[in-house]
């Protein structure tokens, strides 16, 4: 402990502001431990308190501040970086974005305490134009309660974490064991998702080129089937694709009727949502296939494009 310490005293602001920075931003790094320790240190006299606040606090404001810009400018693109663990990306935004709308204001003040969440908020408030200063005084609230609470518990009970840093080596194993842990049952997730993606493989894949050929002459349709419909004003699409709504398949407008063939793209991991429409369609006797790559394959291959007609576009909620 007392050579944590030392260590703090020479570089522990910087260290804290670091720490707490990059988890703003959204890499998983402990920063609630890293308050708490720092807290310790002021209970120790290796920090100053306020400093340690004021450090911990403008690594806090400064991430979110940058999240919410780019939320404000980049819209979907940055809210589909951070859901880009999901299986289906576009719905992970189309639930954040409806539960943060209902509970936005309110969730900013306790956001940095849910894990995920914390990162989510600031990008969403931006992407759904709440207004800068309202965003500022709610998330400087929310930033303070983070820190404040953090440091204080180190700094009150700086004696018991002294005590507990003492038994670091077993604590050490004891992680490890807990790392091992988490990284077999993350892995047993991923072979889950690998066995039920290889199950939708037994629809047919096609290329872009082999798509956009055969709805040239007329003889196929393309379809976008990304589950969130069109929610960005900027939102393009591959040209002379329709629309099908993946939840209403059931439903006898959805347009889709056996005749000509039928080709389907989506923006998830692994064409998850447009492999199961196919499976669904075929099932009705529709002769589908898969656009292998999906959008972006599409764009990547320098295929056509269009612009959204604005009349098809669902804006998300905004708190204008």
């Amino acid at each position: 402990m007392e050579t944590l310490l030392a260590g703090l005293s020479q570089h522990g602001y910087t260290i804290l502001f670091a720490a707490v920075f990059l988890e703003a931003i959204g890499i998983p790094v402990p920063a609630a431990l890293a308050l708490l320790i720092a807290g310790a240190a002021a209970g120790r006299g290796a920090l100053v308190l306020w400093l340690a606040a004021a450090s911990g606090l403008s690594a806090t404001l400064l991430g979110d501040t940058l999240l919410f810009f780019l939320g404000r400018y980049t819209g979907w693109w940055l809210l589909g970086v951070l859901c880009r663990l999901s299986l289906n990306p576009e719905s992970c935004i189309l639930r954040s974005a409806d539960s943060f709308y209902r509970r936005g204001r309110v969730a900013l003040l306790f956001a940095k305490f849910v894990p995920g969440i914390n990162t989510m908020a600031p990008p969403l408030a931006g992407s759904m134009n709440m207004r800068a200063t309202q965003f500022l005084g709610l998330d400087s609230i929310g930033a303070a309660l983070y820190v404040g609470a953090y440091l204080s518990v180190g700094f009150l009970f700086s004696g018991a974490i002294d005590t507990m840093t003492r038994g670091y080596h077993t604590f050490g194993r004891v992680l490890s064991w807990i790392l091992i842990a988490a990284a077999v049952g993350y892995l047993g997730l991923q072979v889950r998702s690998w066995r039920k993606a290889r199950g939708l493989r037994s629809v047919p894949f096609v290329s872009p080129a082999e798509a956009a050929h055969a709805a040239s002459s007329a003889a196929a349709a393309i379809y976008d089937v990304r589950s969130h419909g069109y929610y960005d004003r900027k939102a393009t699409r591959v040209k002379g694709s329709l629309r099908l709504d993946p939840n209403a398949l059931h439903r006898p407008e959805s347009g889709v009727s056996p005749g000509k063939p039928v080709y389907l793209y989506c923006t998830c991991i692994r064409e998850a949502t447009s492999s199961r429409v196919a499976q669904l369609l075929l099932e009705k006797g529709i002769d589908v296939a898969v656009i292998k790559g999906g959008l972006g394959a599409w764009k990547k291959a320098g295929l056509p494009m269009e612009a959204v007609p604005q009349e098809e576009i669902s804006p998300l909620p905004t708190f204008e």
